[in-house]
């Protein structure tokens, strides 16, 4: 973290409040780890792997009934599953020969709740 800051210029005035800005940066989390979170928010950031995930909220399915649900070839879901799974967003299981695909934990299924809650905020 940085020590303290210097003052600047703000609202033309050069003034800052340091018990304000000690508090602040003695909660702040490192680089590393909000560098971490951007990268998992990017993930976010695709409209196909937010359907993936929506389709996964509801239940635990194989590629083959998300390609069938969202319309797109096996090999394009199994592309986002892979970035997905990488990212610990979803997990998966074996049948037999069937691979079955859920979200990863209540975290991603809170995420995905607390984001439609807001977008529907009015």
């Amino acid at each position: 973290m940085t020590p303290k800051m210097k003052a600047t210029p703000c609202c033309g005035q050069q003034h800052h409040h340091q018990e304000a800005v000690d508090q602040v940066l003695a909660h702040l989390p490192q680089e590393d780890l909000l560098y971490d979170l951007a990268e998992l928010f990017k993930i976010f950031g695709d409209s196909t792997r937010i359907k993936i995930l929506y389709v996964l909220f509801e239940r635990e399915l194989c590629v083959c009934d998300i390609a069938q649900l969202l319309g797109m070839t096996q090999s394009a879901v199994s592309h986002q599953l892979r970035i997905l799974k990488a990212n610990s967003l979803v997990k998966f299981r074996r049948q037999g020969k069937t691979v079955f695909y859920s979200l990863d934990d209540d975290h991603v299924r809170s995420i995905l709740a607390l984001g439609m809650e807001h977008i529907q905020e009015e």
